[in-house]
Parts: structure tokens; sequence; C-alpha cells
């Protein structure tokens, strides 16, 4: 595929994704090549290779003689990242956050436990320079660098848990915290108690204290939902 055509491919999938997720295309409705042809101003080629990237996420369907047909939203893919980021940008936000924060917390304060007792050395320190560092970015508005050290932070607490499943849910946190961030709901600055409470995580997971890495892991997804109810009603 040339540049141009990838660029046209990706322009194409920032419009169809959204639009499916966000019910303009809702399940069952069908979308002809020909006609999707003519409304974007692209060939069939680009077309078919969008139409492989939202079958690989089960928003679609492409049967022979009916065209593509969007899935009903129970067999959506919802744990891939690029669905999450565009349910994200719908109107449906404050649900999605809710869901997906609810996850979180049954499946965090878990790792942070399994954290502190699998954790290598190089991963406590990391978790602390992150911890530390969402400290000193946690004020002046510094959102975006802040993001950076939370993402990091909960990254290495799935890996850290030495559980595979765990670990592979980094992209999913990595979207809710992002999407968070991108869509203004977070306050200017973080709530000081949350970031004591990554900071507290850190060295529970450091020293071995899995009950309260795990107890202190809840306290904060408890927090972000609390966070929600303010923000995201």
């Amino acid at each position: 595929m040339t540049t141009q055509a990838r660029g046209l491919h990706a322009q194409l999938l920032d419009s169809l994704g959204p639009a499916i997720t966000a019910g303009e295309y809702p399940p069952g409705s069908v979308l002809r090549t020909d006609e999707l042809a003519q409304r974007f101003d692209v060939s069939r080629t680009v077309i078919r290779e969008a139409v492989r990237v939202l079958e690989s996420m089960r928003l679609v369907e492409s049967r022979r003689r009916v065209g593509v047909t969007v899935r009903p939203t129970e067999e959506w893919n919802v744990y891939d990242p690029q669905v999450i980021r565009w349910r994200l940008a719908g109107a449906d936000r404050p649900r999605q956050l809710r869901s997906l924060t609810v996850l979180r917390s049954a499946v965090e304060p878990v790792a942070a436990g399994l954290a502190a007792r699998n954790a290598t050395p190089e991963q406590c320190a990391t978790l602390t320079e992150h911890a530390l560092g969402m400290v000193a970015t946690s004020r002046g508005r510094q959102l975006d660098a802040y993001l950076v050290h939370d993402i990091a932070f909960h990254r290495v607490v799935l890996r850290a848990s030495g559980n595979e499943m765990f670990a592979r849910l980094g992209d999913v946190v990595a979207e809710v915290l992002s999407g968070r961030t991108r869509h203004q709901v977070m306050f200017e600055d973080p709530d000081p108690a949350a970031v004591t409470l990554h900071v507290q995580v850190a060295a529970a997971v450091r020293e071995g204290d899995a009950g309260r890495a795990e107890e202190l892991t809840r306290e904060i997804a408890v927090g972000a939902l609390r966070e929600l109810d303010v923000l995201a009603p």
C-alpha cells in the first residue's frame, strides 16, 4: 500500500470506526462498498483494507451478496485499544469510563498484590521512579506529563504481577487514563490523596507487602470512581 493509500485508509477508519461505535450505523446496518467509496472519495482497495481492520475488531462482518454488516454490540472486541478510544470519544463516554474503571478496580488491586510477591528489583525501581514522577508533575496543570508517569506506573504493576493476562491489559488501562485526560475528565491538578496512594503502592510492592499493596490500589480505584461521579455523572 502506498503512503497516500495508507493515509486514506487511516482517515477512513477514523471516520467509520467512531461512527459505528457511536451508533450512527446501528447493528445490522449494511455498509456497501460502492456507497462508501463514493461518500469518502476513496478507492475500493482502501475500503477493503479498512473493512479488514474493522473485521479484526469484530465491529463488522462481510457477507457475500449482502455487504459489510455491523455486528451486534455484544460481539465487539471491547478490549481493543482503538475501539476503546473511539467509544470514549462518543456521547456514551461517562458509561464507558465507569465500565472500564470498574474493570480496573477488579483487576489492578489483585495485580498489585501479586506484584508485591513477584516484582523484580528493576520493576520495583521503575515503579518508584514513576510514582515520584507523578508527584513531580501533579501541580501546575501538567496533566500531559503526569499522564506519561501514570500510564507507565500502571503498566509496571500489571507486568510485575507475573500474570500474562493482567499484563495484556496494559493497553486497556493506558486508553482509559489517556481518554480521561484527552476529554478533560480530570481535575486541573490530580487529587493529592491519589498521588500519595501511588507512592505508597510503590513502597508496598518494594517491601513485599502484598496485602497493603492490594488494599492501597483498591483505594485508588474507589477514588477514581468517586471522581467520575463528579466529572462524568
